[in-house]
């Protein structure tokens, strides 16, 4: 359980002053300059030994990803880009780190650009949050007027400016090389793979892109050090993590717990537990919309963290822990899911542009048990051949919401294709 004194985010839902000035009264803004001339590598290894992993969905080691950028530029400008995209659904966390907390965001590009040689960050906001656009560069415009941005940036001696860049609501931006895309005026789409990012993102030039609450909370860890942050959760799953609790729950909220904790103390301490009792759950999707759900008995025994999910074929993504009561249609909830990931196909490769109709087409009429019981083996077959098939993991993201429905739910999907074909409902229906 985190205690109040290990927080990083002490305005997450806006009870205090959101200004430059309030946030410096709860330890922003403070000694930057002082982090800034301890030097790069101290940054990058303070950020590999904090055990911070990318909070953006796929986990990937923080510092790690910095160190790739090179060390000696070649005469090309460096970038950060930071995803503020935020359209995996269910998610809100960064929302609120813009809203209510946005110069933990500003001090930590600043600190993190400086750590991979960048003078230049650009925030890619997500094209409808428009009032989190407003506090956020109201926030920028405060700091360029205190001089914390701009020329000798937070009296530094480095040059920075950071940029706010709108979108246009399209979910595949929130994919690394389709935002930088994006970025550059040219439609959303995923680049292939190599070159990464770090040899030729934005502009062709060395570019990391990391998500909002991955550089919200390093100007902490620079000054409280990394040892402190990896002190929380377990083993390779270090720190403090923004959980968004949505669904039927009593009381959905986003709040800052330790990483691994049991999903049931999650649930029962900040929301009030589940609607109806915890007997009353159904299902749980722990990270966002694309990663596969857990059902109760799984559910029972969850700990919140990277690893953990990922051992039950699931995986924490953005931590956004979307709770589903006995109520549920839960193969028509899978199905506007898919009906989702469809609409937001960018089309360009064929298995996610074709794969992505089909699916949906298939759990229309499993929905409404029109299909027959051999299509389900065939929906988990096409599912196998759209993930891993295509450029970025969008083709993944609309099969694994598939594939963990049918693992743990096969029997709701046969009893309603039975039902509708006889009309009786089965002993398990019937339970």
């Amino acid at each position: 359980m985190l205690k109040d004194q290990d927080r990083i985010f002490t305005n997450l839902y806006g009870m205090h002053d959101r200004s430059l000035a309030g946030a410096k009264k709860r330890g922003h803004w403070d000694g930057t300059a002082a982090i800034l001339k301890k030097g790069r590598d101290w940054i990058v290894e303070e950020a590999k030994s904090s055990g911070l992993r990318g909070r953006g969905g796929a986990g990937f080691p923080t510092g790690l990803k910095w160190s790739f950028m090179p060390k000696e530029s070649d005469g090309r400008p460096a970038y950060l880009v930071i995803n503020a995209d935020e359209s995996e659904p269910g998610t809100c966390k960064d929302r609120e780190i813009m809203r209510h907390d946005p110069h933990t965001l500003i001090e930590g590009a600043l600190i993190a650009s400086f750590a991979m040689g960048a003078h230049a960050a650009y925030i890619y906001i997500r094209g409808e949050f428009i009032r989190e656009r407003e506090a956020l560069q109201a926030a920028i415009d405060e700091c360029y007027d205190a001089g914390l941005l701009g020329k000798n940036a937070a009296k530094s001696g480095w040059d920075f400016d950071l940029y706010l860049a709108h979108g246009a609501g399209a979910y595949i931006c929130g994919e690394e090389t389709a935002m930088l895309e994006s970025l550059e005026g040219k439609k959303g789409m995923p680049r292939m793979k190599p070159p990464f990012p770090a040899g030729a993102g934005l502009y062709g030039c060395p570019t990391t892109v990391n998500n909002v609450e991955s550089i919200a909370v390093i100007p902490t860890i620079m000054r409280r050090g990394g040892s402190w942050f990896s002190s929380m959760g377990r083993p390779n799953n270090a720190g403090t993590k923004l959980f968004g609790i949505s669904g039927h729950v009593v009381n959905p909220c986003v709040v800052e717990e330790e990483m691994s904790i049991p999903l049931r103390e999650l649930l029962e301490k900040h929301c009030g537990g589940v609607r109806g009792g915890w007997d009353n759950l159904k299902a749980v999707i722990p990270g966002g919309s694309s990663v596969p759900l857990l059902p109760r008995d799984v559910a029972d025994e969850c700990i919140m963290d990277f690893d953990w999910l990922r051992e039950q074929r699931s995986g924490l993504g953005t931590a956004a822990v979307i709770v589903m009561d006995e109520s549920t249609d839960i193969i028509k909830a899978i199905w506007r899911l898919s009906k989702f990931y469809k609409h937001e196909s960018c089309g360009q490769c064929t298995p996610c542009r074709e794969g992505t109709g089909w699916m949906m087409r298939v759990m229309d009429r499993l929905v409404t048990g029109d299909a027959e019981i051999e299509e389900i083996d065939m929906l988990l077959d096409v599912t196998k051949q759209v993930e891993g098939h295509t450029i970025c993991a969008l083709g993944d993201a609309a099969a694994w919401p598939i594939q963990g429905l049918v693992r743990h739910f096969r029997e709701e999907i046969e009893d309603r294709i039975k039902y509708k074909k006889t009309g009786r409902v089965s002993a398990v229906a019937a339970e």
